[in-house]
């Protein structure tokens, strides 16, 4: 997989690249989309592609495994077609998802035990596991199994944690060497950089991640509860290790400020739940600042979504209209609203990418990030 970068930001780490999988040019910084079980809630194929137009989006290995299962996914010749999207996938290993369950999951040098959210069954996730898994669905970027640590976490929980996921690594990285791809076309492994918010242990990381030698690297285990400048200052103390020739990946962030924020501290690519979890419960992200739609003042304003228009939804609805549809629990309303904020996320990258290519990134950022995050 080759990184190219296009252009730096003078003033920060920001930059601007564009790496090539099987499915498609990834310009970054970019932001993807999250189909959790090969759909992004709410949201067409159709619409992801022509009105949002996203590159890549995140598939769960987790989710995908439980649910249609491997037989379906290898009989339909792989996720792409399965879902019948044409474009770059990315595969999570499920490590957060096991995580999240932590009553319901064992962790042994073998793997993750875990009882599954749909009937109870108990599985195992070893890092062999996890790459098989990911060579039947067939996702061209495929993530190395890793335990996301809680916040906050005593000094010993954090080392182990560490010491477990980079065992984990080595394992996956072997397994994923000696197992072909199903679907003829490359796929890419992606090691997970941890260590809580422990300086050291997270230099640690990024410095056994960075030998690894792996097309791209991910930065795992922030946005848990920490607060944002601990996020902030874990980035910038990993990127400067992490090599600067191949994407970084900062997993499950976040609004658009921390984005902007991790952009400007090195970070090329990011996944989150928020435009579409917080659009179905009517909250709407803009370059002007965030609407609660739920508001009584949005009842008699017949004025389009968004003047700036980020998608066509934008303009083709009112604000009075989406808040009826909200209010009403109506699917319509989680679909204009999912539409919009993952529009308005894919135009925040794409934007921040243009003002590197132009070399004034630092000046837009610091112009429009006391809006992005205002309440209007």
């Amino acid at each position: 997989m080759n990184f190219r970068i296009e252009s730096s930001d003078s003033q920060s780490k920001a930059r601007a690249g564009i790496f090539t999988t099987a499915h498609g040019h990834i310009p970054t910084p970019i932001f993807m989309p999250v189909g959790t079980a090969a759909t992004v809630k709410a949201v067409h194929q159709r619409e992801l592609a022509e009105d949002i137009d996203a590159p890549v989006i995140l598939a769960n290995t987790y989710h995908l495994y439980l649910r249609p299962g491997m037989e379906v996914l290898q009989e339909a010749g792989g996720v792409h077609r399965f879902m019948n999207w044409n474009r770059t996938i990315l595969t999570d290993s499920g490590g957060y998802q096991v995580f999240s369950m932590a009553a319901n999951r064992k962790l042994t040098p073998e793997g993750a035990w875990f009882s599954s959210h749909i009937d109870g069954s108990r599985h195992l996730f070893s890092p062999e596991k996890v790459v098989e898994i990911q060579r039947m669905i067939g996702s061209d970027l495929t993530m190395a199994l890793d335990e996301c640590t809680p916040y906050p976490c005593d000094e010993k929980y954090a080392r182990e944690s560490m010491k477990l996921t980079h065992s984990w690594l080595l394992r996956g990285i072997k397994h994923f060497r000696n197992m072909a791809p199903l679907y003829g076309f490359d796929q890419y492994f992606l090691p997970i950089v941890q260590g809580s918010v422990n300086r050291d242990f997270r230099e640690r990381s990024a410095s056994f991640i960075a030998e690894q030698g792996m097309p791209a690297n991910a930065i795992g285990g922030l946005s848990v509860g920490e607060p944002e400048e601990l996020m902030y200052e874990m980035i910038e103390v990993v990127n400067d290790i992490l090599p600067a020739d191949k994407p970084r990946y900062l997993m499950g962030v976040g609004t658009p400020v921390n984005i902007l924020e991790a952009i400007s501290r090195g970070v090329d690519m990011f996944d989150c739940v928020m435009p579409t979890r917080n659009g179905r419960n009517g909250m709407l992200f803009t370059r002007n600042g965030i609407l609660n739609m739920k508001n009584e003042k949005w009842k008699f304003d017949f004025s389009p979504i968004d003047p700036d228009g980020y998608s066509y939804v934008d303009q083709y609805y009112s604000k009075a209209y989406l808040r009826h549809l909200i209010i009403s629990g109506e699917r319509l309303g989680a679909q204009i609203a999912s539409i919009h904020n993952l529009a308005f996320y894919l135009w925040l990258v794409r934007e921040a990418r243009s003002h590197l290519l132009k070399g004034e990134f630092t000046e837009w950022k610091t112009k429009i990030l006391p809006a992005l995050g205002s309440r209007l």
